[in-house]
């Protein structure tokens, strides 16, 4: 691969429908040379705090993230170099010993609740989005995901989205949405704002010729 890949960043708040955002662009063009890549998996290493510190961890906040290897291995695999992408153990609160072997893509998708917050990060896409769905629907989608998904109480939940979640969006990741390019309401359900993304990244890859 000699040309220097599409990079497209997917940020949006949690539940506002950013990974179907993602999701949706990656399958279009599945079977391509295209791989997302999701912010989630860089949660820094915590294996150097005990279990109890790394159950007070505030997964929200941008200092939560490892970038510097996020932006490290996003610029390897633009330079035509494979990664061993990190793996991050939910039930332990750190990061794997396992990897993931990445090679490189022509399109490389971003996905996470705080891509656009590092100006580093932003330097590297061609495509900046931010999907934007009302708080509302935002915190149903996550109170249903995780009651079912995760296991969670209605209580806990809802105790961590008034304490964490919901002023760290306001801090943090809702300011971000001025770096968009494209702004996308609702989310997955825009089947219209997701046909015009894929149309011009697939006029951004001929212009390439990587079609």
């Amino acid at each position: 691969m000699n040309k220097k890949p599409i990079i497209i960043g997917v940020a949006g708040g949690s539940g506002s429908g950013k990974t179907s955002v993602a999701r949706a662009i990656h399958d279009f063009f599945q079977g391509g040379s295209i791989m997302m890549i999701e912010q989630d998996y860089y949660y820094k290493d915590q294996s150097h705090l005990t279990f109890e510190e790394r159950l007070s961890t505030n997964y929200d906040h941008p200092l939560a993230f490892d970038n510097d290897l996020l932006i490290k291995q996003v610029n390897e695999l633009i330079n035509g170099q494979p990664v061993q992408k990190p793996v991050y153990d939910y039930s332990q609160h750190t990061r794997s010993k396992e990897t993931v072997f990445l090679e490189p893509k022509d399109v490389i998708i971003l996905e996470g609740i705080l891509v656009l917050e590092d100006e580093r990060l932003r330097d590297l896409m061609d495509i900046k989005l931010f999907v934007d769905t009302d708080a509302d629907l935002r915190f149903i989608r996550r109170l249903t995901r995780d009651i079912k998904e995760r296991g969670r109480s209605l209580d806990s939940v809802i105790e961590q989205y008034t304490e964490v979640v919901r002023p760290m969006h306001n801090q943090f990741i809702e300011p971000t949405k001025r770096y968009a390019d494209v702004i996308i309401p609702i989310g997955g359900e825009n089947k219209v704002a997701i046909d015009l993304l894929i149309a011009k990244i697939q006029t951004i890859l001929e212009q390439k010729d990587i079609l």
